[in-house]
């Protein structure tokens, strides 16, 4: 008797494995379209919509998932799962670009969600804190000569962006006024034009003040943990300078952030929460392509909402801007006890997820050990 021998091929390069059983070459690229399968979450469709939706996807072979009175009407709205290969789905988008229920739309949109790629390299990001009380290096860079020492060695070590911060943000932790944060900033940014410094510099501020005078002085980007939230001209600075801005999904404040948060679906939450704060600051003038987003790690999310970001981080994919993940010696990692070496060796252990995922950016305070992996990893 034949011994069928069956194995689940999980790879990102379906093209080789293909062309390894000998596959006509000429026709490998429309062949991955038939064998890589997604599930899409679209949500918020009225019942006609999704009726429409439904059918078309079986006619195509594929399917799609909604609320189970849909089909009577009961459910005035319903979110749904359509799932099916690429080709597929590029077949249910031409054939919505002929139905009513503004459905034409949602056809387009579907061609462009299937054509999203990504094929980068992740970069470093640097974490420079001038602060007493960051959690894990609190005061070890306060003074300006240790400062401008450990900036000088993250560039050495290949840092593609240096993330400077005055104000410490972990859990439960008070604001610090922009004055303060100006007094630890300026001289940084003085000696990094004086020294003629190329590394773009990204500021960690809530702060629209803080971040006005700094990009005065030639700051590139804002890294807003807030989410654009805290301050009310921050969006308006943020466009006025033409920067780029890193936005993060958060739940709460600092002071509070970490008060048993609950969520009823994590990644919805944050992918609809860090949708509306993208429209929020394209409203306000800030270019699509300057805007960079953080489902923010450790802000108002337990020790496995972070586990199950990194999963999943993919999902963000689908927002169409670069994404930053943070997880560098945060708790996490639940090593409270252990030295900044062990957690970073075990930070760049976990990165390693995010950099298979193609996150666009990690942030870190170990750089070596980050480039290290990433050339590693190719």
């Amino acid at each position: 008797m034949h011994d069928f021998i069956l194995k689940e091929i999980i790879s990102d390069n379906l093209e080789k494995e293909l062309s390894d059983i000998g596959f006509d070459s000429s026709y490998i690229h429309k062949a991955c379209d038939k064998l890589v399968y997604k599930n899409i979450k679209i949500y918020n469709l009225t019942p006609a919509q999704a009726n429409i939706l439904k059918q078309t996807a079986i006619s195509t072979g594929a399917d799609c998932a909604t609320h189970r009175e849909t089909i009577t009407g009961k459910a005035d709205k319903s979110d749904c799962i359509l799932g099916g290969s690429i080709s597929q789905l590029e077949k249910i988008s031409k054939k919505l670009s002929l139905q009513p229920f503004g459905l034409k739309i949602l056809g387009e949109k579907l061609s462009g969600f299937c054509k999203i790629v990504k094929n980068n390299k992740t970069q470093v990001v640097g974490i420079l804190n001038l602060t007493t009380n960051s959690f894990s290096d609190g005061g070890e860079f306060y003074e300006f000569d240790r400062a401008i020492e450990h900036l000088a060695m993250m560039i050495q070590d290949g840092a593609d962006i240096i993330d400077i911060g005055a104000e410490s943000t972990k859990p439960y932790s008070t604001p610090v006024t922009a004055e303060k944060q100006l007094e630890k900033l300026l001289p940084i940014l003085e000696y990094v034009n004086k020294n003629n410094i190329k590394t773009p510099i990204s500021i960690d501020t809530r702060s629209s003040l803080v971040a006005e005078e700094c990009l005065k002085l030639g700051v590139s980007i804002i890294n807003d943990v807030s989410g654009v939230d805290y301050d009310s001209l921050m969006a308006d600075v943020i466009a006025k300078y033409n920067a780029k801005v890193i936005i993060q999904h958060s739940k709460g404040t600092p002071e509070n952030m970490q008060d048993k948060p609950v969520y009823e679906n994590l990644m919805d939450e944050i992918y609809l929460g860090l949708k509306n704060k993208i429209d929020f600051a394209i409203s306000k003038g800030i270019k699509r392509e300057n805007i960079i987003i953080d489902p923010g790690i450790g802000f108002g999310k337990s020790r496995e909402n972070n586990f199950e970001i990194i999963a999943r981080i993919e999902e963000l994919y689908g927002l169409e801007c670069p994404v930053m993940l943070g997880i560098s010696r945060k708790s996490l990692l639940n090593m409270k006890d252990e030295d900044n070496l062990t957690k970073d060796i075990f930070t760049t252990a976990l990165n390693t997820l995010a950099v298979d995922k193609k996150v666009d950016f990690i942030r870190v305070h170990n750089v070596k050990l980050s480039k290290m992996l990433i050339n590693l990893l190719g």
